[in-house]
């Protein structure tokens, strides 16, 4: 398992249409998806979370479906 301390930045590159349509997904994605391809709760609840984070980052760059 990776350490939970650890902070990691990531840069990445995404065209219009690419960060619109994630910026989608993770607006739409609910608990059972990411229960469904965890080992566990904890888990899933990370990923959520993380998935959480990236949401905010997308709509701090202006993409924030509604």
């Amino acid at each position: 398992m990776p350490d939970r301390q650890k902070r990691v930045s990531l840069a990445i590159d995404l065209t219009d249409t690419e960060a619109w349509h994630l910026a989608q997904f993770l607006k739409r994605v609910t608990f059972a998806e990411f229960r469904s391809n965890a080992q566990d709760d904890d888990e899933a609840y990370g990923m959520r979370d993380a998935s959480a984070r990236v949401r905010e980052a997308l709509s701090d760059a202006g993409y924030a479906p509604r």
